[in-house]
Order: C-alpha cells, then structure tokens, then sequence
C-alpha cells in the first residue's frame, strides 16, 4: 500500500502571508508531499502564556481558506479552533494519526524560534517520534541547534530534518504595525486576504 505524505503547518495565521504559501508551496515539491495541511491555532498557549494578543479564531480561519483557495495541494483544518482549551501540537497530531491511519506520514513544518522553544512544548519526546518535524530557516532567525535540543530531548536531532527553503523576509508583526499606520500591506499577503484585512478593519 502506497503511503501518503502529509505536510502541516500549523501557526496563528495572524494574518497568513506570501512567505508561509511560498515555504509550504517549496516544502511540497522537495519532499514530495501528497498535500499541505494548513492548522490555525486556536488559543495557542505560549503566545496566550506570552500574554500576546490574537485576533478572534474566525478571522484568522477565514483569511487561511482565501489564501489557499487556489491551491489543489493545500488544505485547511479548523481541528485546533473546534477542539476545547489550549492548543498543543502534540494533541494535533495525534489527533490527524487517527483520522489518516497508519498509511500516512506527517510532515511537522516549523520555524526556527518554534524549533529552539521544543523542549517548552507539551510531550515534545512523543512528538518527534510520531511524526517527521521539517525544521526551517528564516530570515534574521539562527538555524535551532540540533545539539542543545539533544541535551533536553535525547534522540530528537535524529527524528528533526533541517530544510532550506526560499528566505521571504515577510512577519505577520510587520504587517499588523504596517495596517496600523495605514501603510499598504500590497504584495506582502494574497489580494483576498488584503481586501479582507480592510474589510473588516484588522489590525487598526
């Protein structure tokens, strides 16, 4: 039986912009993934932890499905919004092991500033043995040191593939600062997303 290679990226999607299509659209080719799950967070527990303000789930949910309407390859899961309490990525997999079955493969895409904080995530251990976690660059961002993860997940530099994907120096910080002082935020997130953005009057 032909096994299936799921790629997710999850995220706040606050809002989503070019640079995530472009690293989900490069990752998808390279490792040959069946398609590209896109999971927005629904109460993400670092940022909440953090103290970080988030727009409502259905905002940040809609502007995902207009992002990606056009791409066969990727799809959207509301998984983490529907499920109640905080959002870990551990209770996400497992949750999409059990739907896909034994026949796929996960693909767990992550940034480098998600990457160096996996010792602080829920199960981190049981995490990266259940699933292939893709490791990426970004601009401004160190690679994670594979070896300093190892001192606190023994074993976790052999299950984390370090992939370097195009440098697209776009934040979804950046863009929320840029809608706030009335600056065009044009070629930065899809057309939709934009139009959606200003709408309902994001980020003001």
């Amino acid at each position: 039986m032909t096994r299936s290679k799921i790629g997710v990226l999850g995220g706040t999607f606050d809002p989503i912009h070019l640079g995530h299509l472009i690293v989900a659209e490069d990752l998808r080719q390279k490792l040959g993934l069946g398609e590209v799950l896109f999971v927005p967070a629904g109460r993400p527990w670092l940022k909440l932890k953090e103290e970080k303000p988030i727009s409502p789930a259905e905002h940040r949910l809609a502007m995902v499905r207009l992002a990606v309407a056009s791409n066969p390859y990727f799809k959207v899961s509301t998984m983490e919004i529907d499920r109640p309490g905080l959002s870990y990525s551990i209770d996400t997999v497992l949750e999409l092991k059990a739907k896909l079955g034994a026949k796929s493969e996960i693909y767990f895409i992550v940034g480098p500033d998600a990457l160096a904080e996996l010792p602080k995530w829920k199960d981190p251990a049981r995490l990266v043995e259940i699933c292939q976690v893709v490791g990426i660059g970004r601009p401004g961002h160190a690679q994670a040191d594979l070896s300093t993860l190892e001192s606190s997940i023994p074993g976790v530099s052999q299950r984390i593939m370090l992939m370097n994907v195009p440098q697209i120096d776009i934040s979804a910080t950046e863009i929320r600062r840029q809608v706030a002082q009335g600056l065009s935020i044009r070629y930065l997130v899809p057309e939709a997303v934009e139009k959606y953005i200003q709408e309902h009057e994001l980020y003001r």
